[in-house]
């Protein structure tokens, strides 16, 4: 996978990077763990501008945050009931959960859209409970900047760093990376077979 990620930055310079960070937004298992150090490595060999790096893959991706956002927001909660009545059980989620998140939304939605721009995984959903409960796209935007932004610069200056050793940088995230998918998996598995209405 690093190889084809490599070229398309080569060839493509920071519209590269761009379409790189949305696709990996929108579709989680291409890995921003891969594509800002390799990134970062480019302008730790002096091929591009480290701002510039971060700021395309900054770019690249609050548009696919923006584009699940809006998504979610027209989908809207009333309509998201009708598919919880109909499809509870497959998406482990009763109304009950739907008014809990609703309230813990409200105290703390800035917070869990922030930092969960720095969980792996976690990171490429957030946008859909903010859409979901109507977080104020502005708030939404500011707060989803404020983490992708720190996410994207971590990990490229991480690369930029290592230089050729960027591979470190993934084999330290990529299994905290495939923990959460595993969690994450299980959960889901143990909320279909002990679903309550």
């Amino acid at each position: 996978m690093d190889s084809w990620i490599h070229d398309l930055i080569a060839q493509l310079g920071y519209l590269g990077i761009a379409a790189l960070m949305f696709a990996e937004t929108v579709f989680p298992p291409l890995p921003s763990e891969v594509i800002m150090p390799l990134a970062g490595m480019e302008a730790g060999r002096g091929v591009m501008a480290l701002p510039g790096v971060i700021a395309a893959g900054t770019a690249g991706a609050m548009a696919g945050n923006i584009a699940w956002y809006l998504v979610a927001r027209a989908l809207g909660i009333t309509r998201f009931d009708g598919l919880i009545e109909r499809y509870g059980r497959w998406l482990t989620i009763s109304r009950n959960d739907v008014d809990r998140g609703q309230r813990l939304f409200a105290n703390g939605g800035a917070l869990f859209v922030c930092v969960g721009r720095l969980v792996p995984t976690i990171r490429s959903i957030v946008s859909i409970p903010a859409g979901l409960l109507a977080m104020p796209f502005g708030r939404f935007v500011f707060w989803s900047l404020l983490g992708t932004t720190a996410w994207t610069s971590i990990l490229a200056v991480a690369g930029a760093g290592l230089g050729q050793g960027y591979g470190a940088v993934e084999r330290f995230v990529g299994p905290i990376s495939l923990g959460i998918i595993v969690l994450l998996v299980v959960a889901y598995v143990w909320r279909v077979a002990t679903w309550r209405r």
